[in-house]
């Protein structure tokens, strides 16, 4: 059964995933973390699971949301790597088949007035799914005093936005911050 359930999960957050990865993780932490499927006793995983699972999806190459596919796939089946190539299956196919179906379609009438405003449309969707991500993220378990984070975060702001300095070295020093604060 729970090959099935994540079929159908990971098939759903392909098709509505707009925007890419980052935008998929609300709709993966709906179903991996808050939906118990049908035929199974409880969430795929927890939300301290989850964000570990967020933050491997970020270090290995690859999109996040196939990443975390993948992954999520393996402990919800028990380690069977069948359950990571359904879930990375399901989550690529809803892409793969729509661009295959419209392509051809959206370059014949890109300059179709009604075409640019359903385009128009899917952006602040697109905006909206990124911005849950971070607030879905935005948890005790991460950061347990908001205080310092919101210092670091702004901190790191005003460093990319008034200095020269490389985008690397802010993330490293950030990073030591958190070690160092947390």
């Amino acid at each position: 059964m729970v090959y099935l359930n994540l079929l159908i999960a990971y098939l759903k957050i392909g098709l509505f995933g707009f925007g890419g990865g980052y935008a998929m993780l609300s709709l993966i932490q709906h179903e991996a973390v808050e939906v118990v499927h049908m035929g199974e006793s409880a969430p795929w995983l927890t939300s301290k699971e989850f964000t570990d699972i967020v933050a491997i999806s970020q270090m290995t190459p690859g999109p996040i949301g196939i990443n975390s596919a993948t992954y999520i796939g393996y402990v919800a089946t028990g380690g069977s790597i069948w359950g990571s190539v359904l879930a990375t299956t399901a989550v690529c196919l809803p892409s793969f088949v729509l661009v295959l179906l419209i392509s051809g379609f959206l370059l014949r009438h890109k300059e179709n007035r009604y075409i640019q405003y359903i385009l128009s449309g899917l952006r602040p969707v697109v905006v909206g799914l990124i911005a849950s991500a971070a607030l879905i993220l935005m948890n005790r378990e991460n950061f347990p005093d908001y205080t310092f984070s919101i210092a670091i975060a702004v901190g790191a702001f005003l460093l990319v936005r008034y200095t020269r300095m490389h985008p690397i070295w802010i993330i490293v020093i950030a990073g030591i911050t958190g070690f160092l604060v947390y």
